[in-house]
């Protein structure tokens, strides 16, 4: 690899690490290529991004990002996402299907976190589910005050009657 792709990739890194939410270090020796792209089929769908980056290259973006207190070592792959949850999901789905899929540790909202943490975020629900809890909240009285109307509506036409 020559310098200006490493330099490539440490700016387009850094510009993505500047937007992410979280960024999770997994080890993922000892997985086929398959498993592979079955975890970057469901990053896609969850809106996270996947990628196996150089340790040093790596560092050095994070760095640009103002990300510190992580050291890397050994073989990782990078999921990172805009939002906290999304990738924290991916990851944790991903490491209950494949044993050798293991999270080190992240980058969540901005500061460093554990492997539980990332555990622990990936068990919220995500921004859909939120939406229609909120929505639900909403509608409750509402859907109480038509129950509510039914039932008058029912016990006046049964004194009529």
């Amino acid at each position: 690899m020559t310098k200006t792709q490493k330099a490539e990739i440490i700016e387009v890194l850094s510009n993505e690490f500047k937007d992410a939410q979280s960024v999770i270090f997994c080890d993922y020796k000892g997985l086929t290529v398959s498993n592979l792209e079955k975890l970057r089929k469901m990053a896609r769908e969850k809106e996270a991004k996947v990628q196996v980056v150089k340790n040093t290259l790596a560092t050095i973006a994070l760095s640009n990002a103002e990300l510190a207190g992580v050291e890397l070592k050994d073989t990782n792959i990078l999921v990172w996402g805009a939002d906290s949850v999304s990738a924290s999901k991916v990851a944790s789905d991903f490491a209950k299907d494949n044993d050798k899929f293991v999270i080190k540790s992240a980058y969540i909202d901005r500061e460093p976190a554990s492997a539980a943490k990332v555990e622990a975020f990936a068990k919220l629900p995500g921004r859909e589910e939120l939406l229609a809890m909120l929505a639900a909240t909403w509608m409750a009285p509402v859907t109480c005050f038509t129950i509510g109307l039914d039932a008058l509506r029912q016990k006046k036409e049964e004194e009529v009657a």
